[in-house]
């Protein structure tokens, strides 16, 4: 078995030193280039050709020539020091926020009506970072992030884990969703035994908003036996302007329920409060880019949604 050679540990000083001197007509503007002495200059370069095994320049009292070896190497000299530069001027303009790209999930019902708010904030401070949207349900969203899919999630709280961090950005109220001219929009607010006298329409299990609701209504001694039950919260809004019943939906979705001829009530008996916040991995610090939509979305949340609708 053929056994490998120990590593041959040359320098990128030792490189440049090389480089400076190949493009340079002497040895002295190539060491002021590199902002180096000529004695260090030269100990770079002997110290390269020592370790690699040979001459890769032919000096004599006023110039210099290429050996074979050396011409052979240049190139490949150039191509190094271009990539370590080029990697490096990367690296900068992402801490920088010069470029980049982040990937986020976030619940339909805030991707749809808060998220862009908060999106062109952060695009004018930031125009040449990309961006890639999840929407998807608030359980995918924590499986999102969990997996290391998107480095941030947007979502209600998913309770104590281990490997994920919960920082609250604000707390969604629910509504009772009702058709025009609707009975009970006589009044200022809605209970939940009284909306259940209609036909009522909701998310499909396991969704989070329905286990919600079913358990605070539990709470409170009601059953819940929806007459349509569907993916999307924007489907009850369309249902509920149809006439087919009334819902209760996250007030994130306020704004659209209005935009589809919905109108909403503050609920009541009970009371179902939710705190929506930012999800990470424990442990896997954020990149430059995506702690800067995460900043960008604290401080466009401060004071809590009321002030975006």
């Amino acid at each position: 078995m053929n056994q490998r050679s120990p590593p041959i540990n040359v320098t990128l000083k030792q490189v440049r030193a090389f480089v400076a001197v190949v493009q340079s007509s002497s040895f002295a503007e190539a060491a002021a280039v590199i902002h180096l002495s000529q004695p260090a200059l030269s100990s770079a370069i002997k110290v390269l050709e020592t370790t690699i095994g040979g001459r890769l320049l032919i000096r004599t009292t006023r110039t210099f020539a290429l050996t074979p070896e050396g011409e052979s190497f240049y190139p490949v000299a150039l191509g190094l020091l271009a990539d370590w530069d080029g990697a490096l001027d990367n690296l900068h303009n992402r801490f920088a926020l010069r470029e980049g790209k982040i990937s986020i999930a976030a619940m339909p019902s805030f991707a749809s009506n808060q998220l862009p708010i908060a999106i062109r904030h952060f695009k004018d401070s930031y125009p040449a970072v990309k961006i890639a949207l999840n929407d998807v349900i608030a359980e995918e969203v924590v499986a999102m992030v969990r997996s290391g899919r998107v480095e941030l999630g947007i979502s209600f709280d998913p309770g104590e884990n281990d490997d994920l961090l919960f920082s609250p950005l604000f707390e969604d109220r629910f509504v009772a969703v009702l058709p025009t001219g609707h009975p009970l929009l006589k009044q200022n607010e809605v209970s939940a035994s009284k909306l259940l006298e209609y036909d009522f329409i909701t998310l499909q299990a396991p969704s989070r908003v329905r286990q919600l609701i079913s358990s605070e209504f539990a709470s409170e001694g009601l059953s819940l036996a929806p007459a349509f039950e569907t993916h999307q919260l924007v489907t009850i809004g369309r249902m509920v302007t149809s006439g087919l019943g009334v819902s209760v939906v996250p007030s994130l979705c306020r704004q659209q329920m209005n935009e589809l001829g919905a109108h909403c009530l503050p609920l009541v008996k009970p009371c179902i409060r939710q705190q929506v916040g930012l999800i990470t991995r424990r442990r896997y610090p954020l990149s430059a880019a995506c702690q800067a939509m995460a900043t960008t979305l604290q401080e466009t949340f401060t004071g809590g949604l009321e002030k975006m609708i």
